[in-house]
This record gives structure tokens, sequence and C-alpha cells, in this order.
């Protein structure tokens, strides 16, 4: 368990400093420059290691509760301290920051104790909300270089929505699904019998995933009636920032 945890702390800030010296030596980018990229690089690197877990857990699982895979808890305890580390390396907003303090102090205790063994299928699909981070970190950078005009910044925009959508929007509804096919109940009865523990964490985290997928299409409404934004449109409207898969960031 240690040392997992340990390996995590080691790594995620790893990978951000290896990158930020290379960038600043190797490529004469500012330090400011080196930073931004150097966070989205280790959030996609984060991402597609949860997405790549989420599948494996999720194919591998045909009793949604009672079945279990080895690679559940490990990532838990090796991504932990990514959260942590983000909250330093990143700009964030207020939100973004109480959400990570509430991923690390809420949803690691739950993830590791409180389920006692059970629902790793659950855990692997929470594990694929991380999908869309990769996108949305490629639109920040697409966005931060001014290159908003290109055809890869339109292509990454609508993999990005149709990516949040899926794997964020429709998270927490397809969860309940799940969970109605196994116990052969209809869905509006999860909601009666499922743990107080888990209709909270939905009602709490559902409606972020909503509001900042709201202001994604508002972004991208935006950039389509206009062409792309400006560097100083964007940074007056954050609408058109997107950061890491987990929310918005301010531009710096």
């Amino acid at each position: 368990m240690l040392a997992l945890m340990a390996a995590g702390c080691v790594f995620f800030p790893g990978v951000f400093l290896l990158s930020k010296h290379a960038l600043k030596h190797m490529m004469g980018w500012s330090r400011g420059e080196a930073d931004i990229v150097s966070a989205r690089l280790v959030s996609s690197i984060q991402a597609i290691m949860a997405s790549a877990a989420g599948f494996i857990i999720t194919s591998s699982c045909r009793d949604v509760m009672e079945d279990s895979h080895w690679l559940t808890d490990n990532y838990i305890l090796f991504a932990t301290p990514y959260f942590a580390y983000d909250i330093y390396a990143m700009f964030l907003e207020k939100l973004m920051v109480l959400h990570h303090i509430f991923m690390v102090t809420c949803c690691f205790p739950a993830s590791q104790m409180w389920r006692q063994g059970k629902g790793d299928f659950f855990q692997g699909v929470l594990f694929l909300a991380e999908l869309s981070t990769p996108f949305v970190c490629l639109g920040k950078v697409l966005i931060q270089y001014q290159q908003q005009h290109t055809v890869l910044h339109k292509v990454n925009g609508v993999l990005m929505l149709l990516a949040f959508f899926c794997c964020r929007v429709l998270l927490f509804p397809y969860l309940y699904y799940a969970y109605s096919r196994y116990a052969s109940i209809p869905v509006y009865v999860v909601l009666l019998v499922a743990p107080w523990q888990c209709n909270l964490g939905a009602a709490l985290l559902w409606p972020l995933q909503l509001y900042w997928f709201t202001l994604i299409c508002r972004g991208a409404l935006r950039l389509s009636a206009t062409g792309g934004c400006s560097k100083s449109t964007c940074k007056a409207d954050n609408d058109c920032c997107l950061s890491s898969s987990n929310g918005w960031r301010k531009r710096t």
C-alpha cells in the first residue's frame, strides 16, 4: 500500500519536473509556458492510465458487484497522490481546489475501505471518466498558442465534446442503470435501495459534470460563431478556456 502511494508521489511530480526542465532547456520555452504544458502532459498521462485501468477492470468483471480485479485498489493507491500534486502544480479555480480535496479526503477512503472489496466494476467505470482529459488538455494548449483556427483544434473539440458527454455526463445515470440490471429492479428503485453514500456522491459530483459540460458547449458555440477566439477574448471569457478533465482553469 505505502509502496504504491510512494511510487505515485514520485512518478507524477517527477514527470512534471522532467518535462518542465526539458522544455525550458532543450526547447528554450519560458517558465510559464513550460509549467502549463508540463502540467497538462501529466494530466493527460494520468487520464490515459486511468482510462486503460477502467477498461481492463470493466471488461473483466462479469458480476458488477462481486467480481474483483487486482488493478482496482492498486491503481487507486497509485493515482491518489496525483490529485494532491495537481493542486500544487496547476493554477486552479476555487471550485477545482475543492474538487481535488474532495477526491483525496473522501473518494480515496471510500474506494479503499467502505467498498469492502465489492463493486470493482463500478470503480472501473469511474476510472473511464478520465477519458475526456487528453482532449480537454490538448484544446487548452492549442488555445494557449492561438491555434484555435486549425483543423486539429476543431477535430479535437468534437472528440472532446463526445468524450465528455459519454464519459462524464452519462456516467452517473449509467451507474444506476447497470445496478438496476444486476439487481433486476427498475432504475428509479435503485435510488431507494442504494447506500446513501452512493446517492450523496452522485448528488455532489454529477451537477459539476453538467455545469462543466454546459460551459464547454457555450465555448464551442462561441468558437463556431466567431471562427475562433483571440487571446484577449480567452482571457476575458473562461468559457473558451478548457482545462483538465475535471473542469476549468484560469489562463495565466
